[in-house]
């Protein structure tokens, strides 16, 4: 989901429909010994190259075998696609409020040759009480220009979301609003916890007691 705003794509990679037209560019990744191809978009996260947030947030992942991942507001699927290539016992879920990173993140997973769930959800709203699901891990490389307080709401709603014991973790720079999201996962969770530090940017992890 949004991260960096792209100077030459007027809309916000959370626009649930993008009108902008679509410009694809695949990408080379690498984790953890898998080599991995990505279908960037125009109108999604990453619309050009992976993000030095979301390799951060990646190399920071301790991942657990046979356990269930949310990638929360999932962009083109670089974080779900690539712990699932890394580990293919785990149940990964990809989720974002934007059709066309869905529909790309599909591709993506197609492309990379692993088996993922894909929602359509605006935050947590697809999760609903009756087919409630908790999760191990919720990771995100949150929409910061869509504002702290849908970041906020990621965090706060995060709770019955997740399995006692389990993670709830984000990226961000410190300088630049890392430090208020690490005291609301504080206020929330009771503890949040820097894992990873490199260029500005943290990985902040809490853990659901």
């Amino acid at each position: 989901m949004a991260k960096t705003h792209d100077p030459d794509n007027p809309e916000h990679y959370f626009t649930r429909e993008p009108k902008s037209r679509l410009k694809t560019t695949d990408v080379a990744f690498s984790f953890r010994n898998h080599s991995l191809s990505f279908l960037c978009a125009s109108g999604v996260f990453s619309s050009t190259e992976i993000d030095p947030a979301t390799q951060l947030l990646l190399e920071a992942t301790e991942i657990q075998p046979n356990t269930n991942i949310l990638d929360l507001g999932c962009g083109i699927g670089v974080i779900g696609i690539s712990i699932k290539k890394a580990e293919p016992t785990c149940n990964v879920t990809l989720s974002d409020v934007n059709k066309r990173a869905l529909k790309v993140s599909r591709q993506n997973a197609e492309k990379n040759k692993v088996t993922v769930d894909v929602l359509e959800s605006d935050c947590y709203a697809a999760f609903a009480e009756k087919e409630k699901k908790e999760f191990d891990l919720i990771i995100t490389n949150p929409p910061h220009h869509a504002g702290r307080e849908l970041v906020y709401k990621m965090i706060t709603e995060a709770l019955p979301h997740l399995k006692r014991g389990g993670f709830f973790q984000l990226v961000a720079k410190h300088k630049k609003g890392g430090k208020m999201l690490q005291k609301k996962m504080e206020e929330v969770f009771g503890n949040a916890e820097i894992i990873l530090r490199g260029s500005g940017l943290c990985v902040y992890r809490s853990k659901k007691k």
